[in-house]
């Protein structure tokens, strides 16, 4: 049985944990809020420029030039790279588990057979897969902790130059699309040969250059922004998750520091 300063410790050192995941839920809160207005401002140019890339498209249809553009080139699907958006650290609940179970789930069900490589940013996606055999074909830190277009573009520029050298065949992207507080959707897109939307209300553009030089240029553009777009979700739904899970721990502490006490004055 234990003694009455055991107990004193016990619940003393409970309660120093609980100071400490208060204190993260606070911090993850604040920011959760900037990470969702960061969402919420950058969902609208994603949405038009994808509209923009539609329109442009329909344009160019049937136009020589644009069917030899390297990032609308269909191979056989053979060398598959996977760019996995996901966090550096943890204490988020199931966060990072679900990204990478959904990812493996992916490629060892979706693209069976095929030789497949990881882009990983973050280092839960790196540390996962490379325990599991996978090839790390790169890996990227800190992106969600400040999230910035340039560092985006950047990696969107270094997967742009393998596939337009065919090192590989297709580029998927799987990242967290939040929702709210509690939900996120797990999210596998297409990135690589770029899928191009179809137009919903087709505009008449007046060109002033052909429309597939237009179209040259907007798909690397379109890239950038759908990375930069998968990080920023990726990073509300970090904050989100964590402040989640350090609500429940400091729940979870209360309950045993009431149990404690109890067996105490017992």
């Amino acid at each position: 049985m234990p003694s009455l300063i055991d107990f004193r410790r016990r619940i003393r050192s409970v309660k120093n944990t609980q100071q400490i995941t208060k204190a993260m839920k606070m911090v993850s809160a604040a920011k959760l809020r900037r990470a969702q207005d960061a969402v919420i401002a950058a969902r609208p140019f994603a949405d038009s420029l994808r509209q923009m890339l539609a329109n442009v498209a329909s344009a160019a249809k049937g136009s020589e030039g644009a069917g030899e553009n390297p990032l609308l080139a269909e191979r056989p699907e053979e060398r598959v790279l996977v760019l996995i958006i996901n966090s550096d650290r943890g204490l988020a609940g199931a966060f990072s588990t679900n990204i990478n179970k959904g990812a493996q789930k992916f490629l060892t069900e979706a693209k069976a057979g095929k030789k497949w490589e990881v882009e990983a940013v973050g280092k839960k996606s790196r540390d996962y897969f490379r325990r599991r055999g996978f090839t790390i074909a790169g890996e990227t830190f800190n992106l969600t902790k400040a999230p910035k277009y340039a560092d985006a573009a950047t990696l969107g520029r270094k997967i742009i130059e393998r596939y337009s050298k065919a090192e590989v065949d297709s580029v998927y992207l799987v990242y967290n699309d939040f929702k709210s507080v509690m939900a996120a959707t797990l999210n596998v897109v297409q990135l690589l040969p770029v899928p191009l939307p179809t137009a919903q209300n087709t505009v008449d553009y007046i060109f002033e250059q052909p429309a597939e030089a237009l179209l040259a240029t907007l798909l690397p553009r379109y890239v950038e922004v759908t990375i930069f777009r998968a990080i920023l979700e990726s990073t509300a739904a970090e904050h989100a998750a964590r402040m989640t899970a350090m609500d429940a721990a400091s729940s979870n502490a209360a309950d045993v520091i009431e149990r404690l006490t109890l067996y105490m004055n017992r």
